[in-house]
């Protein structure tokens, strides 16, 4: 009894030793060396894992950076062109300075402009609402007030203003890493260019409807009447299935097609009062 037992663990034993020994072939054999600078860039970038540069993770970024060996369309929004500058050295390139971007939601469908016709009493996400109607203010393109993108900022930089319905971005926390683009199913949000001074100008609208019908549902509402287009020199602005759009990277900002838009759909932000409005507010504050 005591010498099967002895042949059963010698046997045991030789069985363990063989396996370890492939095992270590094996490793050996299919081992992969990792690029030392991989943990210097993960190391720099801000381990937000927010997907923002379009790779499931921080860690998966700096693998992707160390492999390109350069940082053309490779982009930390979280990080920006402070965490881009330190990265550089560690590739052995100079960084090149980026424009500062944020969250622009491009629809002014309030409660106001576009009044409720029916109301909805279902599952709260506008992923859902979506696939099941128009909207309650009948618009099959605005912005469904659910806040799928709220729930999916994970810097608390988007909020649903209780008064208009709407999402409002917030300038100072907004780190543009588009979680809450991919988040809204009727892509009403796009990263554009901060400018200088937080300046936009931007089709608030993505009505594809004939003028009439957009119109009946949105008084704010773009009707591609073109006025915008021709009065931009700068070849900024493109109509499409009935809609406007500003580039803004041609853009200059001067505000001739804001003038122009028949329905108020063109938005300009953080710009200084006009000087033709503040002398007519002036006339009236004299005659009174």
């Amino acid at each position: 009894m005591n010498q099967v037992l002895i042949y059963a663990i010698i046997a045991i034993s030789s069985i363990g030793a063989l396996s370890a020994l492939i095992l270590f072939f094996v490793a050996q054999k299919f081992k992969v060396i990792e690029d030392p600078k991989i943990d210097e860039v993960a190391d720099i970038l801000p381990g937000a894992n927010c997907g923002g540069c379009g790779y499931a993770g921080c860690r998966n970024f700096a693998e992707a950076i160390v492999k390109a060996g350069n940082l053309d369309n490779l982009n930390c929004p979280v990080g920006g062109n402070t965490v881009l500058k330190d990265i550089a050295p560690v590739l052995g390139i100079i960084a090149t300075e980026r424009s500062p971007q944020i969250a622009v939601v491009r629809c002014s469908g309030s409660y106001t402009n576009a009044p409720k016709k029916v109301e909805y009493d279902g599952a709260s996400t506008c992923t859902f609402a979506n696939n099941l109607f128009a909207g309650e203010s009948g618009c099959p393109f605005g912005c469904l007030g659910l806040g799928d993108c709220v729930f999916s900022c994970k810097f608390d930089a988007i909020y649903i203003d209780e008064a208009t319905g709407l999402p409002v971005v917030s300038n100072e926390k907004c780190v543009a890493c588009g979680a809450c683009v991919k988040a809204c199913p009727r892509k009403i949000i796009e990263i554009r260019n901060k400018n200088k001074k937080d300046r936009r100008i931007f089709v608030s609208c993505i009505n594809q409807e004939k003028g009439a019908p957009a119109k009946k549902n949105c008084e704010v509402a773009c009707i591609g009447c073109g006025k915008c287009m021709k009065v931009c020199t700068f070849e900024a602005i493109s109509i499409d299935k009935n809609l406007a759009y500003i580039d803004f990277e041609k853009c200059t900002l001067c505000r001739k097609c804001v003038d122009e838009c028949p329905t108020n759909a063109i938005i300009e932000l953080n710009f200084p009062p006009r000087k033709e409005k503040a002398k007519k507010e002036e006339t009236v504050n004299t005659e009174l």
